[in-house]
């Protein structure tokens, strides 16, 4: 990802004056009375995230001047790159470590583009890293978030359980991680026959992923929704609904954005990656509405519509997760239109079984810009998901409490006792804001992270 953080100034690199809000005043009687007519007739309002140029006395740009406030705004930093025409600058002062990494992250966060198939467009300016900030929590942020992005925004021709299980696998061999793979019928014979009857129809086999890295250290244990790309199956979904299809394994995408952060920042842990990989598509071999399926659990389940595939691909990941007790289990997952209804497009729904991990992951949800809201496990929905020939069935009738009730099928599938955190996220920005640009995006990866840093870190 080019970033566009260097790291010195050059002879033309421009200074920026970054000024609180409640200094704006001084700072300016400070300026040569021409620079202070010049911002006051150029409309500089000195609120916050502005930002102006000042003329040098000689014509040209002599400095850059960007107001902050106390506590600083990750995406207002993405918005002055943004804005900025291209030239090198540094920040005059030296800012706290926090504010320095935001800069920095905001900054490079601008950056993105998805360049797979076309030439770059974005010609961002440069920055000189921070004195203050972090370089190597900025960088492994910033490539989580590239690898998680270009995960995402790559079409499912191209991204299918091939291409899914290649992508982890060269991450794995990035950090020396050991990854294993089950493919196809060997699923079976290996006791995952959700995994397997989700993706069976597809010409791309489905896929269990299972990473590990780290030799010592509490359990982490991260599970991801790989469908590649869902059809909705022989319960079809319309064209509008399938639009963005290619988005359906973001949750995948996350877990290996979010392990990238841990193996890069040698936290110490046992990390565990699990993700089904598969395509939901339609062939003679589709499961079928009604059908009872088998389970790494044990239990059986009457599907109620092939439509509601994420949930028994992790529901054969998470029975594999429970088994070996990990002390923090996660998993993301782009899996209810009805969570999206509850929270909108830009907030993470959170589910959990655990008071004090909720409100730690919602702390560091507010630390770090990257806002998630719980909803409730309202267990007495549970009776929505019972089945007369099944032990239970995989998603309620009717659209009330949807998301409640996938999470609700999620948490039979994890034993008591796990801290267990679901992620229902959309993973896919509407339109283009500062630092976070139309597509495939990462939503409460720098959360949790910040949390296992927290829990785990040395």
């Amino acid at each position: 990802m080019p970033h566009k953080l260097i790291a010195r100034s050059r002879k033309d690199t421009v200074p920026v004056s970054v000024v609180a809000t409640a200094n704006i005043a001084a700072w300016l009687r400070k300026l040569p009375k021409a620079q202070r007519d010049w911002l006051s007739q150029s409309g500089f309002t000195g609120k916050k995230g502005s930002h102006a140029l000042l003329p040098g006395a000689r014509g040209g740009v002599a400095r850059a001047v960007f107001v902050t406030d106390k506590g600083t705004d990750l995406w207002s930093w993405s918005g002055l790159a943004a804005a900025l025409p291209k030239a090198s600058y540094r920040l005059e002062g030296r800012l706290a470590k926090a504010a320095a990494n935001d800069a920095a992250l905001g900054w490079g966060l601008a950056a993105y583009e998805f360049t797979k198939y076309r030439r770059a467009r974005l010609d961002r300016p440069e920055l000189v890293w921070p004195a203050a900030a972090d370089r190597a929590a900025v960088t492994r942020t910033l490539n989580a978030t590239a690898l998680v992005r270009d995960l995402i925004n790559t079409p499912a021709e191209d991204m299918g359980p091939s291409q899914l299980t290649a992508a982890a696998r060269a991450l794995g061999r990035r950090f020396a991680a050991r990854t294993k793979v089950i493919t196809g019928d060997a699923l079976l014979k290996a006791n995952y026959p959700m995994i397997h009857m989700v993706g069976r129809a597809s010409d791309d086999a489905p896929r269990l992923i299972d990473m590990r890295w780290g030799n010592r250290g509490p359990r982490v244990t991260l599970v991801g929704k790989g469908v590649c790309f869902d059809t909705g199956g022989l319960d079809l979904k319309p064209a509008a609904g399938m639009l963005r299809m290619k988005k359906d394994m973001a949750g995948a995408a996350h877990v290996l954005g979010l392990a990238s952060m841990i193996m890069a920042a040698k936290l110490p842990v046992r990390l565990r990656v699990l993700i089904g990989a598969v395509e939901n598509a339609v062939a003679g071999n589709a499961y079928r509405p009604w059908d009872v399926l088998a389970t790494r659990k044990g239990i059986t389940v009457e599907n109620a519509n092939t439509d509601a595939e994420g949930r028994l691909v992790l529901g054969d990941c998470l029975a594999e997760a429970s088994r070996e007790t990990p002390d923090l289990l996660l998993d993301y997952a782009t899996l209810t239109g009805a969570s999206r209804v509850a929270v909108g497009v830009e907030l993470a729904a959170l589910y959990c079984n655990d008071d004090t991990l909720a409100k730690d992951l919602e702390k560091h949800g507010h630390g770090a810009a990257d806002p998630l809201w719980r909803l409730p496990l309202h267990r007495p929905y549970r009776r929505m998901l019972d089945s007369k020939v099944a032990d239970i069935s995989s998603a309620s009738e009717g659209g009330f409490g949807g998301g409640i009730t996938a999470a609700l099928f999620l948490e039979e599938f994890v034993d008591d006792g796990i801290p267990w955190a679901h992620f229902d996220i959309m993973a896919w920005n509407l339109s283009t804001r500062p630092g976070r640009p139309e597509g495939g995006d990462a939503q409460a990866m720098r959360a949790a992270f910040a949390l296992i840093s927290e829990r785990f870190g040395r």
